[in-house]
């Protein structure tokens, strides 16, 4: 019994220390995982950068008038052109016409292209204006204003028109003074007007509206 007690004792004290190895395994580990993250913390990646900038500028438009096709100026309605008609449109009697041109083009710093539509007269006077008939066409650039180049022209407000019509059409403008317009108006005193109208005036003021395309 003795030596069995003994073989017991004996093989108890050799068995492994099992726990010891267990906790520096551990121990390793822990110090690996630690030397990792501290590895992966002091990384580090190349950079670049790219910009981009955009400069912008309002565009112009603007239009501007004239009565003989060369001296193109701004007539602001405190101080209109005076139209060129060709009989004096201060001594009209019934069936007479007159006519006069007028050109409307941009700006020669207009950058972008538009249109231009013309309005009805606004009408001042002792009541002619309430006799008069009118109508307006364009003719070729340079042309003149004749019953003749009336006639051949492209109606922008139909003959015998109160002085208060508006065309109902545009015409087309190109940038920078390019491509005027060239109006041919026709003014009329219609046969059979009234002896109640003679010695009666009007002045007849039309605006020119320019709109740009963009």
């Amino acid at each position: 019994m003795a030596l069995r007690d003994g073989r017991r004792s004996h093989r108890r004290g050799r068995r492994p220390d099992t726990t010891g190895t267990f906790t520096k395994v551990r121990a390793l580990l822990a110090g690996a995982l630690v030397l990792g993250i501290g590895g992966s913390m002091t990384l580090a990646a190349w950079t670049d950068t790219e910009t981009a900038q955009g400069t912008f500028a309002a565009s112009k438009f603007g239009i501007q008038g004239s009565t003989d096709a060369t001296a193109f100026a701004d007539h602001p309605a405190s101080a209109p052109a005076a139209l060129s008609f060709a009989i004096s449109p201060t001594a009209m009697s019934p069936g007479t016409t007159t006519f006069a041109r007028f050109v409307v083009r941009t700006t020669t710093d207009t950058t972008v292209p538009g249109s231009v539509a013309l309005g009805g007269a606004t009408v001042a006077g002792t009541g002619l204006g309430a006799y008069l008939r009118y109508g307006v066409r364009t003719v070729p650039a340079g042309s003149q204003c004749t019953s003749t180049t009336y006639a051949a022209g492209t109606v922008v407000v139909a003959s015998d028109s109160a002085l208060s019509t508006a065309s109902g059409t545009t015409q087309p403008l190109a940038a920078a003074g390019g491509s005027p317009v060239t109006y041919c108006f026709a003014v009329t005193l219609p046969d059979g007007t009234p002896n109640a109208a003679q010695g009666l005036t009007a002045t007849a003021t039309w605006t020119f509206t320019g709109t740009s395309s963009s």
